[in-house]
């Protein structure tokens, strides 16, 4: 589990995250959604020690991350999977040497261990017989399934994703989204996924937070978020014409 206790950031005097307490459960997606600028990549990157926020604590099970040192967060580093934006493959490497990356930063495996990993990993995300490709020769489903088998490389016990669906079409995106759920659910990891993308919540929202203007204003899961009377959510979600008519149809139960 994964808790976080009055966040708050600033950049200069402008306050970005604004006592921020979320809770996050193993064996569960849970969802950061806001618009641009509202502050949910700042908390995630705040979640993994790349930004330190100014004051509240965030605990990792029973161990404040936030009062390590260095080399304790590197300790809880090893526990955690990151897919980014983009995938973030290094170009220059094999998919194989990819999956590898962590393994080579945070272990003293053999060869061998490490081999055995990468092909576990990779028949996991369903992928078979791209070891000594490189990233350009894939596409983009594949390369975000090559960032996810490189985030559970280390068989993680936290999982964050960040816009996981970016570039993606829609078809493949709900791949992307199944897998992701289906890892959390069989590995019991904390999944927290930084999101735009509206059919993500619907598809794997266990838990769905709403930052807007760097406040938590609103929290639920993928059916609470479709009766909310929140007014700042119901506008975000519902921003399009047809959204609105689908709101109003569902509020006079025309649509099931």
């Amino acid at each position: 589990m994964i808790k976080v206790e009055k966040l708050n950031k600033f950049f200069g005097e402008k306050q970005v995250l604004k006592d921020i307490s979320i809770s996050y459960e193993p064996g569960k997606c849970s969802l950061i959604i806001g618009a641009s600028g509202s502050g949910k990549t700042v908390l995630l990157k705040s979640l993994v020690g790349l930004h330190n926020p100014e004051s509240g604590n965030i605990w990792y099970g029973d161990v404040n991350f936030s009062t390590l040192d260095e080399n304790g967060r590197k300790e809880i580093r090893k526990e955690i999977g990151m897919l980014f934006q983009g995938s973030a493959l290094f170009d220059f490497a094999t998919v194989e040497e990819n999956i590898r990356f962590p393994m080579d930063f945070f272990t003293d495996w053999s060869n061998e261990q490490k081999l055995e990993r990468v092909n576990f990993c990779l028949k996991r995300v369903n992928l078979i017989n791209v070891n000594k490709l490189y990233p350009n020769e894939l596409s983009g489903g594949m390369q975000k399934r090559v960032g996810i088998a490189r985030a559970i490389a280390l068989n993680p016990k936290y999982l964050f994703c960040d816009e996981p669906n970016s570039g993606l079409d829609p078809h493949t995106s709900i791949l992307i989204d199944q897998l992701i759920a289906e890892i959390t659910q069989e590995y019991n990891i904390t999944t927290i996924v930084n999101t735009h993308d509206m059919n993500s919540v619907m598809e794997i929202g266990d838990q769905v937070s709403f930052i807007h203007k760097g406040e938590k204003v609103w929290e639920g899961n993928s059916n609470d978020i479709l009766t909310s009377d929140n007014p700042e959510l119901n506008e975000f979600v519902f921003a399009n014409n047809m959204a609105k008519r689908m709101k109003e149809l569902m509020q006079k139960g025309q649509v099931i």
